[in-house]
């Protein structure tokens, strides 16, 4: 019988830029990555079952595996999944709380409630998945119904670019609203892929979550 993987990171499809970039950094080697549909967060009711599946179908590959979602509007139902397969997850509702940190994100809703976050991925996809997404490019109507009752944009940033402050800034003017810059870097997603692969918390062995899954 072929050794299975020692660990598998089953993400976002919205991380999936980062997360290869934490690997990279961090140096760190024989840590696969699945990533789901970005999509996914249109429909977040449909995130619990597409993190079960991918769950167990690692079971005959890898050793552990640990999730890289937030709750992402599951409304707790992927904590429940994860409970019942005996995985684990980042800690965090949505990546801007992970990119951010916890106490900083905290921080920055209690200074304007009515934000409206992005991240490098997000300005990367602005128009596809915001403009379009939303069908404002087509029904410009739509626009305040979507984001009259925000203020600001906040663009948490992963890396350092003039080019996407400058794309983020204008997607704020798009929606009519303040611009705000926050340079977080990887935040805790990198701490926590990092735990993860010292086989700490977080992830867990998939020989025990199998034989309470039986």
């Amino acid at each position: 019988m072929s050794r299975k993987a020692p660990l598998l990171l089953i993400a976002c499809g919205a991380l999936a830029h980062e997360v290869m970039a934490v690997l990279r950094l961090s140096g760190l080697a024989g840590i696969e990555v699945q990533c789901l549909p970005a999509k996914l967060h249109n429909t977040p009711q449909l995130i619990p079952e597409a993190v079960r599946a991918q769950i167990r179908a690692a079971r005959q590959r890898f050793e552990r595996v640990f999730v890289l979602y937030g709750d992402c509007g599951t409304g707790g139902t992927l904590d429940a999944v994860l409970a019942e397969e005996g995985a684990e997850r980042i800690a965090g509702a949505h990546c801007y709380e992970f990119f951010a940190g916890s106490a900083d994100f905290a921080a920055l809703a209690e200074e304007e409630a009515a934000s409206f976050y992005l991240t490098d991925f997000l300005v990367r996809h602005f128009d596809r998945l915001v403009m379009k997404g939303l069908g404002i490019d087509r029904h410009p109507e739509l626009l305040p119904l979507y984001f009259g009752n925000y203020k600001r944009l906040v663009y948490l940033a992963q890396m350092p670019s003039p080019e996407r402050i400058a794309e983020a800034r204008a997607a704020a003017a798009r929606l009519g609203l303040e611009f705000h810059y926050r340079f977080t870097g990887y935040g805790d997603l990198k701490t926590a892929i990092e735990a993860a692969a010292r086989h700490g918390a977080g992830a867990a062995p998939l020989e025990a979550a199998a034989a309470a899954g039986a």
